[in-house]
């Protein structure tokens, strides 16, 4: 059976800086990846080129065995993706946007109905749900973007910062509607927040100067930490310090390289 979703030596450049060099790693139904890495590591941009939002270089990424780039509709009707920002609709309500991503993905008459009724449940939207979305606060405005990513409950999920802006019950049930989708679909939890990958994840990635640089269980990873006393935290700064790279990005590069991707996302969608 093939892997939910796979990434193939994937490369991108952006002028002189090479953001992504040569990521491969695949994630099958039942697993929680947690994708971490230092800002300007190149995160953000193999999770678009995942979803299909960025053209790679070179490489390849499937969903469901279905090319991104070939196929881009076939590939998205698998995949549920929440974006850092989750941009919306502002003067819609979170009723009317839900219904509107809803009818673009297909779902008509009494499976929208049905799909509607479950996301607001599962994502606690009960009491804005007649709001318009510029009026909610960022918690609540991350949860309607994780609404419309899990509406059509998805194959793959790839979830960007999923609690970003929530308070701490919030995210203890995002935590555990993460768990519960993981029964029937792969999901990437790209975060800063290293807490979550013990809690949630069954599997991590770190990525640092385009690369990936271990993959393994919290446990795993944590015991590549110096010293007698070995952290998932103390393991992330080993790793991603660790080393010096000359083609590694400074920072002002790093912000260069993500304003190259958001124009060429404009410019792909």
């Amino acid at each position: 059976m093939p892997a939910s979703l796979r990434l193939e030596n994937l490369h991108k450049r952006f002028r002189a800086i090479h953001a992504v060099k040569g990521v491969s790693l695949s994630v099958e139904k039942g697993e929680v990846l947690g994708f971490l890495g230092p800002n300007g590591a190149g995160k953000s941009t193999t999770m678009k080129m995942a979803t299909g939002f960025l053209r790679p270089d070179a490489g390849r990424a499937l969903i469901c065995d279905i090319d991104v780039q070939l196929d881009p509709v076939g590939a998205r009707r698998h995949l549920g993706y929440l974006p850092e920002g989750a941009p919306a609709y502002g003067e819609m309500t979170v009723k009317g946007f839900l219904k509107f991503i809803g009818e673009v993905r297909g779902l008509k008459g009494a499976a929208l109905r049905q799909a509607l009724d479950k996301v607001v449940e599962r994502t606690r939207l009960e009491s804005v749900w007649g709001q318009t979305i510029e009026t909610l606060s960022k918690g609540y405005r991350r949860r309607v973007g994780l609404a419309q990513a899990i509406l059509h409950e998805p194959d793959v999920l790839i979830l960007d910062e999923p609690t970003d802006g929530l308070d701490p019950n919030q995210k203890h049930q995002v935590r555990q509607l993460i768990r519960e989708m993981a029964r029937d679909s792969a999901i990437i939890v790209s975060t800063h927040i290293l807490e979550e990958v013990p809690a949630v994840c069954t599997r991590a990635v770190i990525i640092a100067r385009g690369r990936i640089i271990a993959d393994g269980t919290a446990e795993e990873i944590a015991a590549m930490a110096p010293g007698d006393t070995p952290s998932l935290e103390a393991a992330f700064r080993h790793l991603t310090l660790g080393g010096e790279d000359k083609n590694q990005p400074r920072a002002g590069d790093a912000a260069q390289a993500a304003a190259e991707a958001e124009k060429e996302t404009a410019g792909e969608a």
